[in-house]
């Protein structure tokens, strides 16, 4: 499902991040809507008063206050109406343990923050491309983790 612009929500609380993220986005060649919510209660808030329009995919946080990113996708793969929405973790962090528990809950993927600018232009760039020809279905594990 390969669309000619995507919406994109990222949950990060990280000002600085959701910057970068941006700055990137704005450097590819792919056009996409981006908004933004900073905690986990603001997402699942959002994602509940805007489910009849919903983002095309959603760039999730681990670490976020109130309400962190495992517990938030816990409650939209439990959410009927919420449970299809693709979602790839974004986060600083890459503990095996977490990372597993993520793709059990149902994670599309999993993308490491890189601390590189043209990284993250191109691990964002490689999400968005890869994501829509699987039609958002999430790959077998050996593949979960997107690279730059």
């Amino acid at each position: 499902m390969t669309k000619e612009h995507y919406y994109l929500l990222l949950a990060d609380d990280d000002e600085d991040d959701c910057l970068f993220f941006k700055e990137a986005l704005d450097e590819i060649v792919i056009s996409t809507t981006l908004s933004f919510v900073h905690d986990g209660v603001q997402l699942m808030n959002y994602l509940k008063t805007n489910d009849s329009n919903l983002p095309d995919i959603l760039f999730l946080d681990l670490n976020m206050p109130l309400k962190n990113g495992l517990e938030c996708l816990a409650e939209i793969k439990g959410n009927e109406n919420l449970k299809n929405l693709p979602i790839i973790i974004f986060s600083t962090s890459l503990d095996g343990e977490i990372v597993d528990k993520l793709y059990q809950k149902g994670a599309s993927f999993y993308i490491r923050k890189p601390g590189d600018f043209s990284k993250l232009k191109s691990v964002i760039e490689k999400a968005l491309t890869i994501a829509p020809q699987n039609n958002f279905e999430q790959p077998e594990r050996a593949n979960f983790i997107l690279q730059p």
